[in-house]
């Protein structure tokens, strides 16, 4: 098979039949498009039964060379191993080329979160003007560490999936999946007036969070104004909405959630995924008994 049409019929089965988020078909449709254009340009290979595993090295090691991190690395092997596991099912190859390559050993990286006795001053946003814009940013603060959605999910966030009266949001997560998370009365009343001011503005698009225009905000516009804000407060070198996810699931941990019931609010597919909070909450541990132990 043609190695474009290959690339072709396995995009738009992640798009409509497995129902992929678009961040995860962006992600795939790069990393697959950089390994057909390698096998293109260096060993002339066109079509998809030509492709072995050493071929499969060499890109690799060209991507190590390139200083792309093990962890990138890993990722655009995850999407060749669903890219030919596809196309077996299908039976455009026999054997799977994948099998054979090795994932390169990375690190542990604990997720990074925001201190607590930071966090107040940076959700504290001075709105003297009464401005609409204002009010937005902090109205995305406020819901990623609230609640601890991830991007794409507070772009997507409805008017109608917020219920005031229950004090709790619908989310819609990763493969269309739905999730209750339960809002605080802080929240519950900073979402009552911004909803006032975006009515008051002429707004009436059906998502939540609008821009300056009123029409739905770009995940890359979400990501802006978060480093923004958390270049003002944090030394931290990850400057993202996911930092706001991370110090939303490791205080809720922090104060003693049940690891299942912070999976459950993350909208995780299985606990492992949450396990990870706990190495943080144990670093901290750690620190405040080398700290107050004598021997310390």
């Amino acid at each position: 098979m043609n190695t474009d049409s290959a690339q072709t019929i396995y995009i738009d089965y992640l798009k409509f039949e497995k129902k992929a988020s678009p961040h995860t078909v962006d992600a795939y449709l790069t990393d697959l498009g950089q390994f057909l254009a390698f096998i293109k340009l260096d060993f002339e290979i066109e079509n998809l039964e030509e492709c072995s595993h050493q071929i499969i090295r060499s890109w690799l090691v060209q991507l190590m060379g390139d200083g792309i991190s093990p962890r990138s690395v890993n990722r655009k092997i995850t999407c060749l191993q669903s890219f030919f596991k596809y196309h077996i099912r299908l039976g455009n190859i026999i054997q799977n080329p994948i099998q054979k390559v090795q994932r390169p050993k990375q690190g542990k990286k604990l997720p990074v979160f925001i201190d607590e006795q930071n966090i107040n001053n940076f959700l504290d946003i001075k709105n003297e003007e009464n401005d609409f814009a204002t009010q937005r940013n902090q109205m995305i603060l406020l819901l990623l560490y609230h609640c601890g959605i991830r991007r794409a999910e507070l772009v997507n966030l409805k008017t109608a999936d917020v219920d005031l009266l229950r004090g709790q949001i619908k989310v819609l997560g990763k493969r269309n999946k739905e999730r209750i998370i339960p809002i605080l009365p802080e929240l519950q009343d900073a979402i009552k007036e911004y909803i006032i001011a975006k009515t008051e503005m002429g707004f009436n698009n059906i998502e939540l969070l609008c821009s300056d225009k009123g029409v739905i905000l770009s995940v890359g516009m979400v990501y802006t104004k978060v480093k923004n804000f958390l270049s003002q407060f944090t030394t931290l070198q990850k400057k993202s909405p996911h930092v706001l996810r991370h110090t939303f699931a490791t205080h809720m941990l922090n104060h003693g959630a049940d690891l299942n019931a912070i999976k459950e609010l993350l909208g995780h597919a299985n606990l492992a995924a949450t396990q990870v909070y706990t190495h943080n909450s144990f670093e901290r541990l750690k620190a405040q008994h080398k700290q107050a132990h004598p021997k310390g």
